[in-house]
């Protein structure tokens, strides 16, 4: 078996799934060249880093970070493509195991009783398959010892893609698009809302409001990655 697997390898390697290039042995899904040039945005040090000051004046939040700055064109982009366009929930599973490892580093997540990620309109998460906030929430918390609350939230208004509109457009659209669908499995609790990609923020912010004068939660944010306009 040792054998065919080596022999399928040899006309058909594995790529890698950010710069196509063939992976070694030993290499999951991502080369360590990739990996390693993944830009760190090592906010999770910083209390006061970019991503918790959007939301200064807007929601009170314990802590705030994303693990990698997004740019167009770059390694993060390819690889969050492939999980939300092209069908492939190992990388998000991967990139959540990732998140973990810098954010344990980090001592981000001291305190935190629950991971809760960013909910999909039912209508888009059967189009897609699956929630990609929900995919990287389960890679994380198979590395941690963090309960996953995958229904506690729930997003009751389709609102669409919203990568193309501005701040204000934003912050308008999700305003009432989140309800609480579980109370009890997060009162009182800290939560760590989790999401793919924070820009203006209005998303999780519309999401922790919920949480915090619905069911008393304490709530901290974390995404794979930033992307400032």
């Amino acid at each position: 078996m040792a054998y065919l697997h080596d022999f399928f390898h040899l006309f058909f390697p594995a790529l890698c799934e950010a710069c196509s290039s063939a992976l070694y042995t030993g290499e999951e899904l991502v080369c360590l060249r990739c990996r390693a040039q993944l830009p760190r945005t090592g906010f999770a040090q910083h209390p006061d880093n970019l991503v918790a000051r959007l939301f200064w004046g807007r929601v009170s939040l314990e802590r705030a970070a994303s693990a990698y700055f997004f740019n167009k064109g770059a390694r993060i982009q390819h690889l969050l493509h492939a999980l939300k366009y092209k069908n492939r929930p190992d990388v998000g599973v991967l990139l959540g195991r990732w998140m973990f490892e810098e954010m344990k580093q980090a001592g981000f997540l001291e305190d935190v009783d629950v991971l809760v990620p960013v909910p999909l309109h039912p209508k888009k998460e059967k189009k897609r398959g699956y929630n990609q906030a929900a995919i990287l929430a389960r890679g994380f918390a198979a590395s941690s010892a963090i309960p996953l609350e995958e229904k506690a939230l729930m997003r009751a208004e389709n609102t669409g893609s919203q990568t193309r509109l501005s701040r204000i457009a934003r912050w308008e659209n999700t305003q009432e698009a989140f309800k609480l669908a579980d109370p009890e499995a997060v009162k009182g609790k800290h939560v760590l809302l989790m999401d793919d990609v924070i820009t203006t923020g209005a998303t999780l912010e519309a999401c922790a409001n919920v949480l915090i004068q619905e069911a008393g939660c304490r709530v901290s944010v974390l995404s794979v990655a930033c992307a400032f306009h």
